[in-house]
């Protein structure tokens, strides 16, 4: 068996070792980014995306999911910071909602995962790709008012955001352009069939060819046309250690005489739900996205969720949840199993301790090219056009997602997208779940599966549809359930029928319901055979 794992997971290392460097390189501005929102040491924002990496990818049951700090919870990170007044004492509001997210995984309550409809997880991936490349394209012309690394609003608001769009046009850096624009270039060339077909060509990631090309450009930059040379904030940027001892340093024990404050019980509860869910989300989407189409047990990524979050926060880091940018990276780089998410965690621990100085060379446009290119792979514009192709009941509920996500926030738009997709569900149960057919005088009322209340409307306008002097046939056969409701209008339209010469025929009831809680002769209960006949003729 452990030789069968192994195995699995040689076989996968040309795809998974290219992705974990993707993923790598698009986590590492993400979480430094995070940080700064949060009001957190920037290591903090590490700890957690090393934390996601290293320990989470194996306790999860998820291949191809990748866990980090998240944006979805900067703005609960930064009011709880500054209610306690203490970092640490948040440190033990992490732990305790680690606890409380294994206690959720083992009552099952990663079932709520299931109730995600759809087209609202392919709203909230496309939202998701819009705001990178709004929220990338400023850090691509050289305009860097925000910190690099949204993957989110974070505390902003949309028109802000969008604000920051506009202005960055008036503030174009010709040496970051040309440095994105190239990247931009070698990500869509390495998508070709031509450069795919190419055994030797497909060993070098498409990402990491873009790094190299922006600290290259910015070192001939430097040297020979410094008019488009690009430093300062437009590059990564990095605390240095000198030593060991020095990164040890970076480290954080959470303050457990915090225990006594109610507040903190408050902010791991609210830290535990909202992580749990921002979880959920992400894994329904990877698994929408896994070209191998697994399914990842929801109540073990909640458990595996709940012990990443128990060392984060003894260690000082920021919560941690599955993210669906750095997932999307990802998939879209190729990973294949778990491999790819667990290198990146190694990454990030040995660019902290031994490559501080030459990631501090790699331009912020590099890193917004490869996340403009991730960010366009989720919103395809054929995506828009499958979706509306399959109907309004889709669509709408995939375009009020986006929108509701682009002017709120993630959570909040997808509980505005499930709501409107469970208003589609229901309408579309309400007029599947009974059929009347006409013909020649004669009227087949059927009812296709469990019919509730919310049809009781749609019947009575069908039976009021039903014309003097007629016959009526009423198939209850292939129905499971019929609600108290119904069966209380066709008693009553059956004491009404005769009235209008109407012949009602019964098919597929118990015995122990409608027929005998009235006492008529009109109505008949068909033999089995004898409405075969009446269906087929």
């Amino acid at each position: 068996m452990i030789h069968k794992h192994i195995e699995y997971y040689t076989e996968h290392l040309k795809q998974d070792i290219p992705a974990g460097l993707v993923v790598f390189l698009v986590a590492l501005p993400l979480c430094l980014g995070i940080a700064l929102a949060s009001g957190a040491p920037l290591f903090a924002g590490l700890i957690a995306g090393i934390v996601g990496g290293i320990f989470v990818s194996w306790a999860s049951g998820s291949q191809l999911s990748v866990s980090g700090p998240a944006a979805g919870l900067t703005v609960i990170v930064f009011n709880a910071i500054e209610q306690l007044g203490s970092y640490t004492g948040f440190l033990v509001s992490v732990v305790l909602a680690g606890i409380i997210q294994i206690v959720l995984g083992y009552f099952r309550a990663g079932v709520v995962g299931a109730f995600f409809p759809s087209s609202v997880i392919k709203g909230m991936l496309s939202a998701i790709g819009l705001i990178l490349i709004i929220k990338q394209l400023p850090h691509a012309v050289g305009y860097d008012k925000s910190f690099q690394g949204d993957e989110g609003y974070m505390n902003e608001t949309a028109s802000s955001s969008f604000n920051e769009l506009f202005d960055a046009f008036n503030s174009i850096s010709p040496g970051s352009s040309l440095i994105a624009l190239g990247a931009l270039l070698i990500l869509i060339l390495w998508e070709m069939p031509s450069i795919k077909k190419n055994s030797l060509l497909t060993l070098i990631p498409g990402p990491l060819l873009a790094v190299a090309w922006g600290i290259g450009f910015n070192a001939t930059a430097l040297q020979w046309f410094p008019e488009f040379a690009v430093s300062g904030n437009h590059l990564v940027s990095l605390s240095i250690t000198a030593n060991l001892g020095e990164f040890v340093d970076l480290f954080m024990l959470p303050d457990f005489s915090f225990l006594s404050n109610p507040q903190v019980y408050v902010i791991a509860v609210t830290l535990a739900i909202i992580a749990s869910l921002e979880t959920l989300l992400s894994v329904e989407a990877v698994d929408k996205l896994d070209p191998l189409k697994r399914i990842a047990p929801t109540n073990r990524e909640l458990k595996a969720q709940g012990f990443g979050n128990i060392i984060s926060g003894l260690l000082g880091g920021l919560p941690v949840t599955a993210v669906i940018v750095r997932s999307s990276a990802n998939i879209n780089s190729g990973g294949r199993t778990r491999i790819s998410s667990f290198l990146h965690g190694i990454l990030l621990l040995l660019s902290i301790l031994f490559f501080t100085q030459l990631l501090n060379l790699i331009p912020l446009a590099c890193l917004a090219a490869i996340l403009l290119h991730i960010g366009y792979k989720l919103a395809k514009p054929q995506l828009f056009i499958s979706l509306y192709r399959q109907g309004w009941d889709q669509f709408l509920p995939f375009l009020i997602t986006i929108i509701a996500i682009l002017t709120t926030d993630l959570l909040q738009g997808v509980l505005i997208g499930i709501g409107i997709g469970l208003f589609f569900i229901i309408k579309t149960n309400y007029h599947k779940s009974i059929s009347l057919h006409h013909e020649e005088g004669h009227y087949t009322l059927t009812m296709h599966k469990d019919v509730s209340f919310l049809n009781k409307a749609l019947l009575r306008q069908m039976l009021n549809d039903i014309e003097e002097n007629s016959t009526l046939l009423i198939d209850a056969s292939k129905a499971k359930f019929i609600d108290f409701d119904i069966e209380e209008t066709l008693e009553n339209y059956l004491k009404t029928a005769p009235d209008d010469n109407i012949t009602v025929e019964v098919y597929g009831f118990p015995q122990d319901q409608l027929i005998h809680s009235i006492n008529l002769t009109t109505p008949q209960i068909l033999p089995k055979k004898l409405v075969e006949r009446r269906f087929t003729s």
